[in-house]
């Protein structure tokens, strides 16, 4: 748990440096990007090994088919993952669509995981991407809104996002978490 906890918190710090620190991140440069990308590359490797390797300790039972609200609620949140690069028309009327994305993410595994480590993992990486949010727009002031894109864009995104999700759904499948049977515990 130890491994997982420490994961969440170098992932934390490294994408929040910019904004407690945004001197320091700035004088940094190329070399600066590198090493963070190096560092959250770290705090990826740590939570997986972590998550895997925390004990099962249950907090709380999840309600008998959330697995088929999860399944919905990653379809969006792969969508919105992608909404921000993508220009589509829903995009562009929502501010930070990658990092709502992580949120409505981290409910949707809470949804169907009641156990600590999902706690740490989901809980705190949804708690990030809202600090995150936050600290954002302190920094940056009111949201100027991105021109409007096309509905083609919107399309083509959702394709994306079904693609990448029967492809998480496969890989879930192959680790033992069947995500088509409503839930998994």
């Amino acid at each position: 748990m130890r491994l997982l906890i420490a994961g969440v918190l170098l992932w934390v710090l490294a994408h929040l440096f910019k904004r407690l620190a945004p001197g320091v991140r700035g004088r940094m440069g190329l070399a600066g990007k590198a090493v963070i990308g190096l560092i959250l590359i770290g705090a990826v490797v740590m939570m997986v090994r972590g998550y895997d390797a925390a004990p099962v300790v249950p907090v709380y039972r999840p309600l008998p088919g959330m697995g088929h609200l999860n399944n919905l609620l990653m379809i969006v949140a792969l969508y919105l993952m992608g909404a921000g690069k993508m220009h589509g028309r829903i995009g562009s009327r929502i501010r930070h669509p990658m990092l709502w994305g992580v949120v409505v993410w981290a409910v949707a595994h809470l949804l169907v995981n009641g156990d600590q480590a999902s706690l740490v993992l989901f809980g705190g990486l949804g708690v990030w991407a809202l600090v995150q949010m936050w600290a954002i727009n302190l920094a940056t002031g009111p949201w100027k809104r991105p021109p409007v894109g096309t509905w083609a864009n919107d399309i083509k995104l959702l394709i994306v996002a079904l693609v990448l999700y029967a492809l998480i759904a496969y890989i879930h499948i192959r680790l033992g978490y069947n995500p088509f049977l409503g839930a998994y515990q």
